[in-house]
């Protein structure tokens, strides 16, 4: 207890005659540690020398005893020690002065906990203040604790003059239950200032619960300075709220520095416990042993976990199903962990474990504290501790020889382990009855069976039969202690069933090596097949597939080949002197198998082709400098039947040995040359006999084309001498033959298009068709005539008087065809081929008239006049006509030679009396 004195009070320590409401939890020290100030005013003089001490601080450590080590900010004007004392470092003068706070700093190095505070310097003063520590007495009134304000006092130190501000006092909090019931507002402690004794004061309370969200919790009276609360508090809500006193005068000013409250909420046991998840999975292997960890369930309880409210405990309420025993698993309360107790977990038997846990606050306490369920739902895990077992022992399969990539036969096995895991998984090895691997037996991943396939061809003339051991095992190894029984092998049986196989040649290809020049019907070998079906009888016969020359013949029972041509090595179908024939081999079986063989030809070289010159056609200067042609010579054979080449010129014609010469370069080369200084313009084809060293040599005359032109200053022949020597190529009359033949082709599809033309028009421009035409179609009509009444009739009634010329009577001997005999006929005018349509009024014109003046025409000839209706007409009516004579005097049985259309007319008018 610290004892102050100022303004003539005695006050004992505020804290002695605390009393908080809830009375045995007990309150926090008065003391802690730090300096005494937070800030402190120091005094310096005008002047201070080198190692003069300034001021001191005071650190209070409440009887810790740690080694509490000082720093200051400035370290290089000032040094504190130990003890708190200041010192200067250099003179400094009131100029000098540093303007910011000095900061020091107190650091614990036990615990590394560290205090500061600030230290102002100011210049001296006429006279120093002395703080004073300050004490406030408790009081009580009406039974509620007071709190009182601290005051200030000052007094003064020895070392300088240091001015002290008093630190505020560090209240104790105020405990609250929370959820009471009692009456509000509910006082809790009133607020005291050793002010209000001499004057009025009003106080006032700030902070969150107060002025601050949430608002309205706590109040304060402004002139007795109670503190109260107007509600019930919720300690998970907000567990504390900090608060702070203020007293001021009537006028507002400030009469006491603001003390801090602090007001805790006392947790009551209102919440139970709440589990994460409602339903929680866990796992755990079967077969585990006892103490296997499985899972921790969790649980949480609002209350104060400091307090008893807030300890949990779990159990296990229940476990369903309770086999093999009730009690499989237990539970640490305190943790959640669920663990194995007892051994037996087999997930065949029992794949799942349901159990309930309860959480109790209140440490577990069945009578004060709240409980909660949850569920835990264990399942238990499948290993590998039932191996795969056959369904039988012995499975059995088929296959065709030379069948690959074939299931021949499926393996089934059972498993007791989970479906579609690695612990039922099946994986099949054969272990016996297949050293050649010519099986394998790959797993269906939907059914899990095996599958016997087979991999490599299998031949039914080395094995009919085989007998494979298979082992079937699972994709993870068995659990420790388990072994794979009898059941988990199996034994199967395949039949090989014999086919047709193709023969086939051996070698193949077979290379033979072959002089050129072989003569047709040579026999060069003998290339067989061989049948791989020995238990079947059965012939070969033989073929030509591919023989791109037509070289080569095979006898189709033996297989002998021979030439039907003679072998040339320089022959385009020869590559790399080598020749390639294909022959077919089949047999006859049912259906027939047939195989392929080539035939390589190696053809060695023979002397059989001359050399000839080359190039075969140059030119040359009229007066050359040099005079020399380089020339070679071509062979189509190898050597040595190639070169070195001997070059010569012929005898004849002589002239060539007179204007020309011929020397040797090189094996390969020789130069021809001018022996004269001057040639003519044109072309000079040059004998040159060539022959080449095979062992029997071969020689040829080649005739060397050489264009001798008057040449430029460059050697090079200019271009009218160029097309001088050149003329015309083969090449080039070709090129002007097609064109002119493509011309003429142009111009006579032309002319055939243009007649084409011509006559479309003329079918076009024809408005009567021949058919269509007015005396031809009276012979529609011959049914109407006949009577007897119209048979004696007379033509000139028809006709028009007055038209009628004499000029116009045809000589005797001419008549129509239609026309009855001995009678004149007229001439017709002469109608234009193709009359324009625009004169189709004239043409009509024409024929009429045409018409009219023919007195001989038949009757339905003279159709065209019965439009003409004039006047002074001797015709009269139609049903009046009468024959100016008797047909019985007339033969009409020429007419049945016109054809059907005048047939009628003959039965009517040559007809007998019947």
């Amino acid at each position: 207890m610290y004892l102050y004195e100022g303004r003539g009070l005695l006050l004992l320590t505020l804290f002695a005659a605390l009393q908080i409401a809830t009375e045995g939890r007990g309150t926090l020290p008065l003391c802690r540690p730090g300096f005494s100030e937070d800030v402190y005013v120091a005094v310096v003089p005008e002047s201070t020398e080198k190692g003069q001490p300034l001021f001191n601080v005071k650190f209070v450590n409440c009887g810790q005893g740690g080694l509490v080590r000082f720093e200051c900010s400035n370290p290089s004007d000032f040094r504190i020690e130990a003890d708190g004392v200041v010192y200067a470092l250099r003179p400094l003068t009131l100029s000098t002065l540093p303007t910011v706070p000095l900061v020091i700093v107190a650091r614990d190095e036990t615990n590394q906990q560290q205090w500061q505070t600030q230290v102002r310097l100011t210049p001296p003063v006429g006279q120093s203040q002395q703080a004073q520590d300050i004490q406030a007495p408790p009081a009580l009134s009406q039974g509620l604790q007071e709190i009182w304000f601290p005051s200030r006092q000052t007094d003064s130190s020895s070392i300088g003059q240091l001015k002290r501000m008093k630190r505020d006092w560090v209240i104790p909090p105020i405990n609250v239950p929370e959820n009471s019931r009692g009456e509000f507002p509910q006082d809790l402690v009133r607020i005291r200032s050793d002010n209000d004794k001499n004057r009025s004061l009003r106080y006032s309370v700030t902070g969150p619960g107060a002025d601050q969200p949430p608002t309205g919790i706590f109040i304060i009276h402004p002139i007795s300075g109670e503190l109260s609360v107007m509600k019930p508090l919720d300690r998970e809500h907000i567990s504390n709220f900090h608060l702070r006193a203020h007293a001021v005068d009537l006028n507002g000013n400030q009469v006491e520095s603001p003390i801090d409250i602090v007001i805790n909420v006392i947790d009551m046991n209102d919440n139970r416990p709440e589990f994460i998840h409602q339903i929680w999975n866990g796992s755990v292997p079967e077969g585990s042993k006892p103490g296997t960890f499985v899972m921790t369930v969790t649980s949480v309880d609002k209350d104060d976990p400091k307090t008893a409210n807030g300890m949990l405990r779990y159990k296990i309420g229940s476990q369903n199903p309770e086999s093999p025993t009730s009690n499989m698993f237990t539970i640490n309360n305190k943790t959640g962990d669920i663990i194995t107790v007892a051994a037996g977990l087999d997930r065949e038997k029992v794949p799942q474990y349901t159990l309930i846990i309860q959480a109790t606050d209140m440490e577990g306490n069945p009578m004060y504290g709240l409980s909660n369920t949850a569920t835990a739902v264990i399942r238990v895990t499948d290993i590998n501790d039932n191996p795969p077992e056959f369904t039988a022992e012995m499975f059995f399969g088929e296959v065709p020889e030379n069948r690959v990539n074939v299931i021949v036969a499926n393996l089934t096995v059972t498993d007791k382990d989970q479906p579609n895991t690695l612990a039922w998984k099946a994986v099949y090895k054969i272990t016996g009855g297949d050293p050649t691997g010519r099986f394998s037996v790959p797993t269906d991943p939907t059914t899990n069976e095996g599958l016997v396939t087979v991999v490599k061809p299998i031949d039914y003339e080395i094995s009919r039969t085989y007998m494979l051991t298979v082992v079937a095992v699972n994709e993870v190894s068995l659990a420790r202690g388990i072994y794979s029984p009898r059941q988990s092998t199996a034994t199967v049986s395949i039949r090989v069933i014999d086919v047709n196989e193709s023969p086939y040649f051996d070698p193949n290809p077979k290379l033979i090596k072959l002089e050129e020049g072989m003569l047709a019907e040579s026999s060069l070998t003998t290339f067989t097949a061989q049948d791989p079906d020995r238990f079947m009888q059965q012939s070969i016969r033989y073929t030509r597939l591919s023989d791109p020359a037509n070289w080569l013949r095979i006898d189709a029972n033996t297989g002998r080949i021979t030439t039907i041509a003679v072998l040339d090595r320089e022959s385009p179908y020869v590559k790399d002197n080598m020749y390639s024939a294909t022959f077919l081999a089949s047999d006859s079986g049912v259906p027939p198998a047939s195989g392929t063989g080539t035939l390589q030809i190696s053809l060695l070289d023979i002397n059989d082709n001359a050399p000839h010159v080359y190039p075969q056609e140059t030119e040359m200067c009229k007066k050359p400098e040099p005079n020399g042609i380089n020339i070679t010579a071509l062979d189509g054979d190898l050597n040595p039947n190639a070169g070195p080449f001997a070059f010569e010129l012929a005898n004849r014609p002589a002239d060539v040995r007179r204007n020309w010469t011929i020397t040797r370069l090189s094996g390969d080369y020789a130069q021809l040359s001018l022996k004269i200084g001057f040639l003519e313009s044109g072309i000079y084809e040059i004998p040159i006999i060539i022959t080449d060293s095979g062992n029997l040599p071969m020689s040829n005359t080649s005739y060397l084309r050489v264009k001798v032109c008057q040449c430029d200053h460059n050697g090079d022949c200019t271009d009218q001498q160029h097309i001088i020597a050149a003329g015309l190529g083969t090449g080039a009359i070709i090129a002007i033959l097609l064109c002119i033949i493509i011309l003429l082709i142009l111009v006579l599809l032309f002319v055939v298009w243009m007649k084409r033309r011509d006559k479309e028009r003329q079918a076009k421009q024809l408005l009567i068709d021949p058919e269509d035409d007015v005396r031809d179609n009276i012979l529609k009509y011959d049914e109407e005539g006949g009577g007897e009444e119209d048979q004696d009739y007379d033509l000139s009634q028809l006709q028009q008087p007055d038209t009628i010329e004499p000029d116009t009577i045809k000589p005797v001997g001419i008549r129509r065809m239609d026309e009855r005999p001995l009678h004149p006929e007229p001439q017709y005018p002469i109608r234009s081929a193709a009359p324009h349509p625009g004169d189709i009024g004239d043409f009509i014109n024409e024929g009429l008239k045409a018409a009219d003046n023919d007195p001989t025409a038949p009757p339905y000839d003279s159709l065209l006049v019965f439009d003409y209706e004039g006047s002074g007409s001797t015709a009269g009516s139609l049903s009046s006509l009468n024959s100016s004579s008797s047909g019985g005097d007339q033969d009409y049985d020429y007419l049945n030679d016109w054809g059907p259309r005048f047939r009628k007319l003959a039965d009517m008018y040559g007809g007998s009396d019947d």
